[in-house]
């Protein structure tokens, strides 16, 4: 058992842009902590990793890294088609593991990462969580419990990041990839990871998909792609109600965010905030209640506003000091399957139940 004045040395597999960005920062951050080396998806990444931020063992391949006695924890910033694996793997070695989202390539994977992390309770095994809505979850969800809204009726949540006029001269990422991406769709994961946060998972799920820039180039040459670039999702709640869900990258001025919470007794409305507000936040929040005349600013109070936290909460629950919240496998499972049910409905047209 990892006590909190043990150190604890890290390995890095997959150094990706929010392990660069987040991660390794992040692990700097906890006292105590060392990241001993990384394996990227080449040598010569890996020693640009290892020069750029000064970690001082570069690995051959992962399975070397794992065998590495000195290494404690690792965190796995490969693209999904490696999670499970690295994963079931990492815990096999007596590794607790930080992984990045989205968890797996499907619900098949994420089952068996969780069997795998139920074999080996004494490790700490924790997913990146969906980071959109950290800010201001423990508002809505006090707000949520407190009665505000009443019975959830409807969400209406219209994700538009990035989202511009097709454009099939756009290059070809990981994510229009299946053999890398596996059954996640654009953002679609992450911002239902969120709303589970405030209403549960959905017990049905009805899709359809459409994939409208067909092709995109890679490396000067066109390649097809079925990833749907534009999903409209509709869900009955497991805890009563619906949700009307679009994910779009291809509707030229549509809202990066707009979420609407109907309720019985009252509504929520979430957009982004003016990026010149003096308190700095991402959102804005309203609402209004029966009987009220207009929608009015929320408030949401410093002390609620949460923030990135994942390395710190990952060591904490290392050395026993707190538990995983964000996020943990069983959640994870949650959300694949929903990624998976969605992409059932798509090709199938028929309403698929949860869980699967």
């Amino acid at each position: 058992m990892t006590t909190a004045t043990d150190n604890i040395v890290v390995g890095l597999i997959g150094a990706g842009g929010n392990t660069r960005l987040r991660h390794i920062p992040g692990l700097r951050d906890q006292a105590g902590v060392e990241i001993k080396g990384v394996v990227n998806r080449s040598l010569e990444s890996s020693r640009r990793v290892a020069d750029e931020f000064g970690i001082p063992e570069v690995y051959e391949d992962w399975v070397e890294l794992l065998e590495d006695d000195d290494i404690d924890a690792v965190c796995i910033g490969t693209w999904p088609y490696m999670h499970a694996p690295l994963t079931v793997e990492s815990l096999e070695e007596g590794k607790h593991v930080l992984v990045e989202a989205r968890m797996a390539m499907n619900s098949d994977e994420a089952l068996e990462m969780l069997d795998a992390s139920k074999r080996a309770p004494h490790l700490i095994a924790q997913i990146v969580p969906a980071p959109h809505s950290l800010e201001i979850d423990s508002t809505i969800i006090n707000l949520i419990s407190e009665g505000f809204i009443g019975d959830l009726v409807n969400v209406r949540l219209q994700v538009g990041t990035g989202s511009d006029f097709p454009n099939p001269d756009l290059p070809l990422h990981w994510r229009h990839n299946r053999d890398f991406s596996g059954n996640n769709i654009m953002t679609m994961g992450i911002w239902y990871e969120a709303m589970m946060r405030w209403f549960g998972p959905a017990a049905t799920v009805q899709a359809l998909g459409q994939t409208i820039v067909k092709h995109r180039m890679d490396d000067g040459r066109r390649r097809s792609t079925s990833i749907p670039d534009h999903l409209d999702v509709l869900m009955n709640m497991e805890g009563g109600g619906s949700m009307n869900y679009t994910v779009t990258t291809v509707s030229a001025f549509a809202r990066e965010l707009d979420l609407w919470v109907h309720g019985t007794d009252g509504v929520i409305r979430v957009e982004l905030a003016d990026p010149n507000a003096s308190n700095g936040a991402t959102y804005a929040v309203s609402g209004a209640r029966r009987g009220d005349g207009e929608m009015s600013p929320i408030e949401v109070p410093e002390e609620n506003r949460g923030g990135w936290r994942v390395e710190e909460e990952f060591i904490n629950a290392i050395r026993g000091i707190e538990p995983v919240t964000h996020t943990n496998f069983t959640d994870g499972l949650k959300y694949m399957q929903f990624t998976d049910a969605v992409s059932e409905s798509v090709k199938s047209g028929d309403m698929v139940r949860l869980p699967l």
